[in-house]
């Protein structure tokens, strides 16, 4: 657990709540988790995937969810921050909190799936935070989701030098 003087930053939580704190935060994002079936998904898998969250007093400011993809990789499944916390450093916290649960479960790599950068506004601001926090560009393809959703992949190793 990371504790600032605002809020609490953990990975503890059971099943449900788990569930919980991913819908409260996806439903108050629909510019980036407007598919109701692709939000859904997002919040039942977080049941079975290791999840942190950031709170004020127990209010759920953020999450973020990590899923393994093989022996030393991983995919930062999900991640949202209530629009009132954009630009706080809360998404970089559990970025970072997720980056050192990986590394403590073996992984060397992540990988994150977004919207490529020059699409849509909001994705173009996603794009930009994974940039900044070290993820590289590895691969675009444009009609994994649908043509007007063209998925990026970026890349990011974990092995500390």
């Amino acid at each position: 657990m990371k504790e600032t003087n605002e809020w609490v930053l953990t990975d503890a939580m059971d099943p449900q709540e788990k569930i919980d704190v991913a819908r409260l935060i996806l439903e108050d994002l629909p510019e980036w988790f407007g598919i109701e079936s692709a939000r859904n998904e997002y919040i039942q898998q977080a049941a079975d995937q290791r999840v942190w969250s950031c709170k004020i007093k127990e209010q759920p400011l953020g999450f973020i969810s990590l899923k393994r993809t093989g022996n030393a990789t991983g995919e930062v499944a999900v991640v949202g921050v209530s629009k009132e916390m954009h630009r706080k450093r809360i998404g970089a916290a559990l970025l970072a909190a997720l980056e050192e649960g990986a590394r403590e479960e073996g992984m060397e790599f992540l990988q994150v799936k977004t919207v490529k950068l020059g699409t849509d506004p909001n994705y173009d601001r996603t794009n930009l935070f994974y940039q900044r926090q070290g993820f590289m560009e590895f691969e675009c393809f444009p009609e994994l989701w649908d043509p007007g959703n063209p998925c990026q992949i970026y890349i990011k190793s974990l092995i500390k030098n």
